[in-house]
């Protein structure tokens, strides 16, 4: 018996678009941002940097095979900024996407919650579709 939040075998496309207002993690100067996302830690993946800027855009696509019958309806993402030395971590957050396997495209901006949640670091421009097999 599968559970509410199984799913078809397909292919999730997963778009991140762009983001805006992320909090200055640099004393000087804007970001280096870059997103990582991932449905399961074992297999992230992530976009460009993109240099300078508190309001990158992307506009790049990543796909996920999705198994018949997975539990997985979460998509985690991370916005990183790149320094010389290592990441700072701009903040993170989850995208629920159980619509988009019953056929729901999702065209939404998700906030990057900081500590308890009371303000945002700013916000990520998503756009997930699946296409069964």
């Amino acid at each position: 018996m599968f559970s509410s939040h199984s799913s078809p075998s397909g292919i999730l496309t997963v778009t991140v678009i762009e983001a805006r207002d992320l909090h200055g993690e640099d004393l000087i100067g804007k970001n280096d941002p870059y997103v990582e996302l991932w449905l399961n830690s074992d297999y992230k993946q992530r976009t460009s940097e993109l240099n300078n800027t508190n309001d990158p855009v992307w506009n790049q696509s990543f796909t996920f095979l999705m198994e018949q019958g997975s539990s997985l309806h979460k998509l985690y993402i991370k916005v990183m900024d790149k320094d010389l030395i290592g990441s700072d971590k701009i903040g993170e957050t989850k995208v629920d996407f159980s619509d988009v396997l019953k056929g729901q495209p999702l065209d939404t901006w998700v906030k990057l919650p900081a500590k308890l949640g009371l303000t945002s670091h700013g916000e990520v421009h998503l756009y997930l579709q699946f296409s069964p097999n």
